[in-house]
């Protein structure tokens, strides 16, 4: 079997694409965070960046209470979470939270009834997987953790909550640390181009190359396969067999090294 070429290192990434970068979306677990915590050199990088007036939209699979707290607290001027179920948005000056979902209260509540048949389903089929246990705090998807505080599952265990997800009429990605399962067809990259849309004004289709997208896990691939500037950080080899699609580039560093390696490109470049 002919082997895959290697990765392109984000040196290729050429200086005049990264000095016209307006925006940057990136995954949190693993990409922004390093074995779990968020390290102070990515948090700068993110600073950073805004400082420097290119918007910073982390896109993440975490729960709708991180991401309020996430678009109060940190340097990121909105969120998507829950795999693009919704955007979050602190209006500073109005101070008011604007928050969108991409399905309405009465859906959501009869997806989460939908998805306890679900969850009984998978803790039953695979020993070792948990309820994650940012869980309470979500809105409308169902997470399964399979190594974040419970030990690492194989592969195999990985698909198999996949499977049933799937059996039971739900979407389900694999993230870094979970595998998340919900009903219906949002996700990372439609909620992404409605935020854009709503409150910048900008068409993501027609303004591609102006933002990149940074990411590590399978869930991130609707995103890579978008962006012609996509970045992975360097632990998103870990995931290469799952992938459906691939970054253009790839940092040299893992996690939010990674990032601030990835930061500190486009910032040099200007």
């Amino acid at each position: 079997m002919t082997s895959r070429p290697t990765f392109r290192p984000l040196s290729q990434f050429p200086a005049a694409a990264r000095r016209n970068i307006r925006g940057v979306f990136s995954d949190i677990d693993d990409t922004l965070t390093t074995e779990g915590r968020l390290p102070a050199e990515s948090y700068a990088a993110m600073e950073a960046l805004r400082n420097a007036g290119i918007l910073m939209i982390p896109i993440t699979g975490r729960p709708a209470g991180w991401c309020d707290h996430i678009a109060r607290m940190w340097p990121a001027d909105a969120v998507v979470g829950e795999n693009g179920a919704f955007y979050f948005r602190y209006d500073r000056e109005k101070r008011r939270m604007i928050r969108r979902f991409d399905q309405p209260d009465d859906l959501r509540a009869a997806n989460r009834d939908r998805l306890k048949a679900v969850k009984a389903t998978i803790l039953a089929a695979v020993p070792g997987s948990a309820i994650a246990s940012d869980q309470p705090y979500r809105e409308t998807d169902l997470a399964i953790d399979f190594c974040e505080d419970v030990a690492r599952l194989p592969k195999a265990e990985v698909d198999r909550i996949v499977d049933l997800f799937r059996e039971a009429g739900a979407t389900a990605k694999i993230s870094s640390i979970h595998v998340n399962g919900w009903f219906g067809n949002f996700d990372k990259l439609t909620m992404a181009r409605r935020l854009m849309t709503e409150v910048f004004e900008i068409d993501l289709d027609r303004e591609n190359r102006f933002f990149t997208f940074s990411g590590d896990a399978p869930n991130d691939s609707p995103m890579f396969g978008f962006f012609e500037n996509s970045v992975g950080v360097a632990n998103v080899a870990d995931f290469r067999d799952r992938l459906d699609a691939e970054p253009t580039y790839v940092t040299n560093a893992r996690g939010g090294a990674g990032f601030a390696e990835l930061a500190q490109a486009l910032l040099a470049a200007r």
